[in-house]
Formats: structure tokens, sequence, C-alpha cells
């Protein structure tokens, strides 16, 4: 898609009903944005992945949205055509008003969608944030801001009701106003049934190559770390730098050679 402008959701939705997939990872400050931005990923998420992967927690449940805020104004200063979206930490969106009040600090730091986990009465936040002019991207499966419930960072919705749940949340989702999803961690067939079950594009992350998009954090694509989950490939393995290995992580999930089976639940 050749857009040199600032992407937009409506060039990420037309993506969508082009059959284009949409290629996202996270990122966390200006020069990186810049490069990513130079080797055509359309969406950086600023995620709450930062708590592990920059200042070493164990889980993202310590995250503040004053650190979303910070590292989502720096992002923003590098960005010219990609789209930008900034992660709702844990307990900054669970009461309608609340949600409101932080979602507006990440949109003013430059965020032009910001991103929320859960489903459940988290349905009625999302009507109340996008009836209040606030896009909004849920993230459903495996929603790492509860692992502590969830027992551990597990494949989710692997049988029938859990699925059928699942897609029903997303549906739910859509209603309510949400413009984007994000599917983690669930099998690679219900990744495909959920991208079909919504207008709106659904990028996932250890969810199958048939989503419209993928994302991954960016430390973990290139290698970066210690144990990686078995949906994260090394794109610095035969590229000449960091730059190649972003160009080469887009131009895999364009051609849908990124995930592969070994990827996939």
């Amino acid at each position: 898609m050749a857009v040199q402008r600032k992407l937009t959701i409506d060039d990420l939705s037309a993506m969508k009903q082009d059959g284009e997939k949409i290629a996202m990872l996270t990122c966390y400050d200006a020069t990186f944005a810049t490069t990513m931005d130079q080797s055509g990923v359309d969406i950086i998420l600023v995620g709450d992945s930062l708590g592990m992967v920059v200042q070493g927690k164990t889980s993202t449940v310590g995250v503040r949205v004053t650190d979303i805020e910070y590292h989502t104004a720096c992002v923003a200063k590098g960005l010219n055509r990609t789209f930008l979206l900034a992660d709702m930490p844990f307990g900054s969106f669970h009461h309608p008003t609340t949600a409101m009040k932080n979602a507006v600090r990440l949109l003013r730091a430059g965020g032009e969608m910001v991103k929320l986990e859960g489903a459940g009465p988290m349905i009625e936040v999302v009507d109340y944030l996008t009836s209040r002019g606030v896009p909004v991207c849920a993230h459903l499966g495996l929603t790492p801001q509860s692992v502590n419930q969830l027992g551990g960072f597990k494949v989710q919705a692997r049988d029938e009701a859990g699925a059928t749940q699942l897609v029903s949340d997303a549906v739910a989702m859509q209603q309510a106003g949400a413009q984007m999803l994000v599917v983690e961690c669930i099998p690679a067939t219900l990744g495909r049934e959920v991208a079909l079950a919504v207008d709106m594009p659904v990028i996932g992350i250890g969810a199958g190559v048939e989503c419209d998009g993928q994302v991954l954090v960016m430390h973990d694509m290139l290698g970066l770390g210690g144990r990686v989950p078995r949906f994260v490939k090394n794109f610095m393995q035969g590229s000449l730098g960091i730059q190649d290995a972003f160009e080469a992580y887009v131009l895999a999930v364009r051609e849908q050679q990124f995930p592969t089976v070994e990827h996939e639940y």
C-alpha cells in the first residue's frame, strides 16, 4: 500500500478489506521509531511490555500511565507515516471515567488510539470511550495484565466453549465501537475465525498467519533477552542490521511467510 502520509485507521481497515497484511511492532523511543517508520512498519505499539524489556520487571502489572505517556511522546517524535497505538496499563481503565482521563493523557502525548485488555465489563468501558471520541483497540485471548489470575502465560480458548466466547467477545467489542483488535496466544484456526467474524483489523501474536496482521515485541524479534515464546522469530538472523531486520519482518508479514506452523498453536 503506497501511502507516504500518516496512516489512519481507515487506511488500516482498507488494508484488511484488500487482503494486505498489517505489520506491527512494539517500540519505546524516537530512534527505533524512526527506523521502523522508514522500514515500512504500519503500526507501532507503545506496549506495557516496556515493564519487562525496558524496566526489568517480571510482568506488565507494575507499569504506570506516566510510563506509557512518556514513551508515547518519545515515539511520536520519530514518526512520519506509522500509526501510533498506546497501551493502557493495568488499573488505568477499569472504570469508565478513569479510563477516559487516562486515555486523554495518552492521546495528548501523541497516541492515535489506545489499547485495553479484556472483555466482560471492559465492553462497557469501550462503549464509554468510543462514544466520547476515543479510538480503541481491544485485546483478547492471553491478556498479560491478568497473568496472575490466568495462572501464567498460557494458550487461551483451546476448547469449544472458550473459542465461542472469544468470538462473541470480539463481536461485542466491535459493536461497542472498537476499531481494531489484538488476539494473543490462541489456536491458529481460531485466529482465522475471529478475523472473519469482524470488520475491524485483527492483529495476531501467536494467533496464526490468517489474522489481518501480526505484532511482535521488538526485543524478541531482534533476538534480545532470554527465553522467548513459541510465536517469536529472530529476524536478526541473516540480516545485515536492525533496519534490515525490521524490513525482513515487514516483508515476511506481507507475504504471509510469518508466522509459519512452527510459530502457531
